[in-house]
């Protein structure tokens, strides 16, 4: 059986990594997306999966640019061959209030988080429709389905990152192509860990389960949506919030 490929925007990052992690001991081959190299290590990264065994490569795209975004699937697709799994990981925040926040604020937000989103699936939604088979997830935030102080911009586009997920379901769904989106809570990365003591100690008083969720707890529910065997998993949401927040 031929090795399906998987590419996860911003798969450097905590969450990111863990993914790529995951979806290497689940046979993929691994490509993640990565603004600046240098500024991000991604030389540093591979070396380290590697290392883990894991086959990861890299290609440079900032997905909020639509060109870059048509001339990175080129390279992929000549590189690496047709991309099966996609994962839209990469994401900003730039929080305020917003009768402080600045327009610039609001697009980059909207331009990297949803427009990102559309920017690099457009480039791979065909040829997932052509050979019958496709998975794509969707990293989207507890704070899409809630909103959030100071966050108008990142949970509207969280939101509409579901939005978008729901309609491309319904589109690739006769095809063999899946799209779902998976909604963390509070997950243990480098930013959190940044956080002053008393925040965080007020965010996980908040958390039924007792404390903030775990990068491989993201990276289990995208196996799971992404196996060959979830063809019938489309359009949903799963919420990875330790009951932080529970809708229908």
């Amino acid at each position: 059986m031929t090795q399906r490929l998987a590419l996860v925007t911003g798969g450097a990052g905590g969450i990111g990594t863990a993914i790529c992690r995951q979806l290497a001991a689940d046979g993929r081959r691994i490509v993640t997306t990565c603004v600046d190299p240098q500024a991000e290590g991604i030389e540093a990264w591979i070396e380290m999966m590697r290392g883990e065994g894991i086959e990861a490569d890299w290609v440079k795209c900032d997905v909020s640019d639509h060109d870059a975004c048509v001339a990175m699937a080129d390279e992929v697709r000549e590189r690496f061959g047709n991309v099966d799994i996609l994962v839209n990981v990469a994401g900003v925040t730039s929080d305020g209030f917003l009768h402080k926040m600045s327009a610039g604020a609001w697009d980059k937000v909207i331009d990297i988080n949803l427009s990102g989103v559309f920017n690099v699936t457009h480039q791979f939604v065909a040829g997932m429709r052509d050979q019958g088979f496709g998975r794509v997830v969707n990293i989207s935030s507890v704070n899409g389905q809630t909103g959030q102080f100071g966050q108008t911009n990142y949970s509207a586009a969280k939101a509409g990152m579901h939005g978008f997920t729901m309609a491309l379901a319904k589109e690739g769904a006769a095809k063999g192509v899946t799209a779902n989106t998976v909604s963390p809570g509070y997950v243990k990365t480098s930013m959190t860990d940044a956080m002053p003591e008393k925040v965080r100690d007020a965010i996980v008083a908040q958390i039924p389960a007792g404390d903030m969720g775990r990068p491989e707890d993201i990276a289990r529910a995208v196996g799971f949506l992404t196996a060959d065997g979830s063809g019938y998993i489309n359009g949903a949401n799963l919420p990875v919030n330790g009951a932080l927040f529970c809708s229908f």
